[in-house]
């Protein structure tokens, strides 16, 4: 055990400093995490000592590996949890603090070196100043413990170029920084070798002289060069017809696609699809987080939620059962239970708001 905080929270020399701070979990987000760290961005959003906030995490193994899912587990399991539980507690100021991060009146800077998933994406990518690095490693894994991509993951999803958002969100896909910047996660890519320099620029130089003394070209993106039968196969109106696409794509990589997908909760994939469409549609941030916190809600009371965390973070046997077993036995008022809305527990962001 130690005595450290989960989160470091400083000023210096200008700059608000968020130091996500279990390197042992890969700085896994935690419900007082993410109250520390909205505590910190109200303060300083009117506090005229501070000119930037700056994002890291603790050791080399990534920004975020996402949100404490063993808690999830332990909530989900007893069958009663919903808006009310500490998971669903703990979803609406996670959701809250994505929104403030989106809106955010002055630089946001977030390091999105190394692993950075789930949650973490929330933490990134809906900040001003998004860097990458040749070690980084950004995704959206939901679909694979039977959940739907949150955190305003389906904001950004939809919006990345063609359907390759939806290829990501489907098939659980990895985006190295070159993918990353392309999908629209991110905005400039900087070696690790150069992180010191940059954030020793930060704190005399202006947020775009900085980071322009240090970044370089984004390397190519593989996803982007892939586009055209991603798009061929994605664009399809259903899972089922997505599935059929991919196995007659003539393209080894459509190949595993299929593959990575077909292993995936039947249920989250078609309830994923439909939240995608759907965000697409919705204007802003704020109604797609209202939108997540639905589904993110009604995933909680699932079978799949359960079981797909069994499978792979609590047994680690990797064979999850997932209920219904198949995409033909996922009927479309199963699917549309998931939208349904909270009454008096809805999130009820409103974007014309500040959040802070």
């Amino acid at each position: 055990m130690t005595d450290e905080p989960e989160v470091l929270i400083a000023t210096e020399e200008g700059l608000g400093l968020i130091t996500l701070n279990r390197p042992k979990a890969i700085n896994a987000l935690s419900h007082p995490m993410a109250l520390s760290i909205t505590e910190a961005l109200r303060a300083w959003a009117d506090d005229e000592s501070v000119r930037a906030v700056v994002v890291t995490g603790a050791g080399e193994r990534g920004l975020c590996a996402g949100g404490d899912i063993v808690a999830i587990h332990a909530d989900a399991k007893t069958g009663t949890a919903g808006p009310d539980s500490p998971t669903g507690v703990f979803w609406r100021d996670e959701y809250i603090l994505n929104a403030l991060i989106g809106r955010y009146p002055k630089p946001y800077i977030v390091i999105m070196d190394g692993i950075v998933m789930g949650g973490g994406v929330g933490l990134s990518g809906h900040g001003s100043h998004r860097i990458v690095t040749e070690r980084s490693r950004i995704g959206m894994p939901e679909v694979g413990i039977g959940f739907v991509p949150d955190v305003g993951g389906t904001h950004l999803l939809s919006r990345a170029p063609g359907e390759v958002g939806t290829h990501v969100a489907l098939t659980t896909a990895r985006m190295t920084a070159g993918d990353a910047i392309a999908a629209g996660f991110a905005d400039h890519y900087v070696p690790s070798a150069a992180m010191p320099a940059l954030l020793t620029a930060l704190r005399t130089a202006t947020v775009d002289e900085a980071i322009a003394a240090v970044a370089e070209a984004a390397p190519p993106s593989d996803l982007l060069a892939q586009q055209s039968w991603i798009d061929g196969c994605y664009s399809a109106d259903t899972v089922e017809e997505i599935a059929a696409r991919l196995q007659t794509a003539d393209s080894p990589e459509a190949t595993k696609a299929l593959e990575n997908l077909l292993a995936k909760s039947p249920v989250a994939l078609k309830v994923t699809l439909r939240a995608l469409r759907s965000a697409r549609e919705l204007t802003s941030l704020e109604e797609v987080l209202n939108q997540e916190y639905r589904v993110s809600v009604a995933a909680l009371g699932s079978h799949d939620l359960v079981e797909g965390i069994r499978a792979q973070v609590i047994d680690k046997d990797r064979n999850p059962r997932w209920s219904p077993a198949t995409l033909a036995e996922v009927a479309d008022a199963e699917v549309a239970a998931y939208f349904a809305g909270l009454g008096a527990k809805e999130l009820g962001l409103m974007a014309q708001e500040a959040q802070w």
